[in-house]
């Protein structure tokens, strides 16, 4: 408790203020469990999020503190949030019990109750724990046993929990992951008798929820716990797609698109990579289903293009915003140019770098001056990790982005491409705005990222000479 104090300590002038007026108040869920498995694994508890319940309604937990802001969004639910000092929300709900879920997701009718009826409407018996503001555990669901145990179960019926709120499903795969705990079987066989209902939740907090699965180290296995409990076709059918297609053994003796997409996502897992680089590594290979079938099952060629397409339409499906959209759909789309890049043209390869970059960071901030490139590099290696040619791919190719990077600091990049022509300097000659102009311009760029020009001059000449050779 006092680790939990440390990191928030305005939960502890929470909970005595509640406790002062004589109402009841603990700390319940996610801050409970992570107190105990760290107790026991050693590892360092920080706690991010502190959530307070109390017999006190909303009225009261408001007329306790007239001295800070209270947000009552959720007050017809007994939930406010008090917002501390620091700018940081506490949520505090008053014990309640619920009945009646039209929805699927939201009670119809909600009674004030005790502790004991709290704790028996949540979903997970390792998320029912409370503890007292001196640190005594309360278990009223044996979720004391099944953290000793490693188990994720739903508190009471499965059919029941899953019924109040069909997204217990995911997070029941979420936090499987999350905390390297087994689903037990009465709770794996419910989730799968109520898969398809999955589609009854709204595309946000279904998309919200996947995110929160590819965030932890072990997501690889979450997209195969979901295949297993037949939740996949219903969330991601598009990787469901996946499975069985085969692919060359010279390659990939690993097995189908399916099997590969896993051992990259486990590899993009152990490297704790972004989760928007996990969805791309997922991503990466959906379309070679379509593009097989088009080539008449000689190839997979174009399946990238394809794959940008088909990930697009399922991102936008699950309401993910454009940019995050545009972020992905760009690996997806490039992650088979990166291997032909040294092959490619000097001014190509520079275009390619210079992708989303971010032109007021340092060059030597890699990361940071070029994200696109940077989570381009961290695919490719993924997916050269999941095949036949490991690090013999990828180990190459950043010996050769080293030098690479060598040359556009050399010839200082597209802006300053840029800056030596533009279109208007096109227009100035008498060329009229169209394809041309624009061919011609991306002529005259390509040779000053390759360093062939190194002056205005020499830019406008060569722009003249094309135009007149054009016309």
């Amino acid at each position: 408790m006092e680790k939990l104090y440390a990191a928030h300590p305005f939960a502890r002038e929470i909970l005595n203020r509640l406790k002062g007026a004589g109402h009841r108040a603990v700390i319940v869920g996610g801050a409970v469990r992570d107190a105990l498995l760290t107790s026991r694994s050693g590892k360092r508890y920080a706690p991010e999020d502190v959530d307070i319940a109390t017999s006190a309604p909303p009225k009261e937990v408001r007329r306790l503190f007239p001295d800070r802001k209270v947000l009552t969004v959720g007050e017809s639910f007994g939930v406010v949030v008090v917002v501390a000092p620091d700018g940081r929300g506490y949520e505090v709900a008053t014990f309640r019990t619920e009945e009646g879920y039209a929805d699927g997701r939201r009670p119809d009718r909600v009674r004030w109750g005790a502790l004991e009826e709290d704790v028996r409407r949540r979903d997970f018996t390792v998320n029912g724990l409370a503890a007292t503001p001196e640190g005594e555990v309360i278990d009223l669901v044996g979720g004391l046993s099944d953290l000793a145990d490693r188990i994720i179960r739903t508190i009471g019926d499965p059919e029941r929990r899953f019924s109040e709120d069909y997204l217990r499903m995911l997070r029941a795969v979420r936090f499987s992951c999350q905390l390297d705990f087994e689903i037990e079987e009465e709770t794996r066989a419910a989730i799968r008798r109520h898969a398809a209902k999955i589609e009854e939740i709204s595309c946000e907090r279904v998309r919200d929820e996947l995110l929160r699965i590819l965030a932890t180290p072990r997501s690889h296995q979450g997209i195969l716990l979901l295949s297993e409990l037949e939740l996949l076709p219903h969330v991601l059918p598009e990787i469901e797609a996946l499975k069985g297609v085969p692919q060359s053994p010279e390659y990939h003796p690993e097995g189908d698109v399916f099997t590969h997409t896993l051992l990259a996502l486990e590899v993009a897992d152990l490297l704790d990579f972004d989760p928007l680089v996990k969805l791309a590594v997922l991503f990466h290979d959906v379309g070679k289903p379509e593009a097989l079938a088009r080539a008449g099952g000689e190839h997979m060629g174009g399946h990238e293009v394809v794959g940008a397409r088909i990930t697009e339409e399922a991102l936008r499906r699950l309401r993910f915003p454009t940019r995050q959209i545009g972020r992905v759909c760009f690996l997806v789309s490039q992650h088979m140019r990166l291997g032909r890049l040294p092959e490619m043209g000097i001014g190509k390869q520079v275009r390619l770098l210079s992708t989303g970059e971010q032109e007021e960071a340092a060059q030597e901030d890699f990361v940071r001056r070029f994200p696109a490139f940077s989570d381009l590099l961290r695919l490719f290696i993924c997916d050269a990790e999941a095949s036949a040619h490991r690090a013999s791919a990828w180990l190459p190719l950043l010996s050769h982005v080293v030098r690479l990077l060598t040359h556009v600091r050399r010839v200082q990049g597209l802006r300053r491409a840029r800056q030596l022509i533009s279109g208007d300097d096109l227009l100035a000659m008498g060329e009229p705005p169209g394809p041309r102009l624009g061919r011609v311009l991306s002529e005259v760029h390509e040779r000053i990222l390759a360093g062939e020009i190194e002056t205005r001059k020499q830019a406008l000449e060569l722009a003249e000479r094309l135009l007149k050779g054009q016309r």
